[in-house]
């Protein structure tokens, strides 16, 4: 009875996880399309980062300090900030995108804010 209990709770975590990476990537990929960069960019490992960077207009050697572990938690929050602003919210939204990405990606992706800044073209 206990493998059966463990081995249902198991799925049930991997179900959840992968719904939340779905989230993940439809939020980014609408981020992305929307600020004129190819949106199947957020599927790629480290390439989704680099898309991102160019997004907010910072350097892209952060991908380093994005692959540090704990530095890269200062850095996601200096971009969300900055993801933020870029489409013209503020600090409260930012926040949000911190706390709870998913949502605040598909709010960002499917809601009614534009891209503020110049974009450029990744390739």
């Amino acid at each position: 009875m206990v493998l059966a209990a463990n081995g249902a709770a198991t799925g049930i975590g991997v179900v959840l996880y992968v719904a939340f990476l779905v989230l993940i990537i439809a939020g980014y990929w609408l981020t992305f399309t929307k600020a004129g960069q190819r949106g199947w960019t957020s599927i790629i490992p480290i390439l989704n980062i680099f898309v991102l960077l160019r997004v907010v207009k910072r350097p892209l050697w952060w991908v380093i300090l994005m692959l540090i572990p704990c530095v890269n938690l200062i850095v996601w929050i200096i971009v969300a900030i900055d993801l933020a602003k870029a489409f013209g919210h503020g600090t409260g939204f930012a926040i949000g995108l911190i706390i709870l990405p998913p949502i605040f990606l598909l709010i960002l992706g499917f809601g009614s804010a534009t891209y503020q800044l110049e974009p450029e073209p990744l390739f």
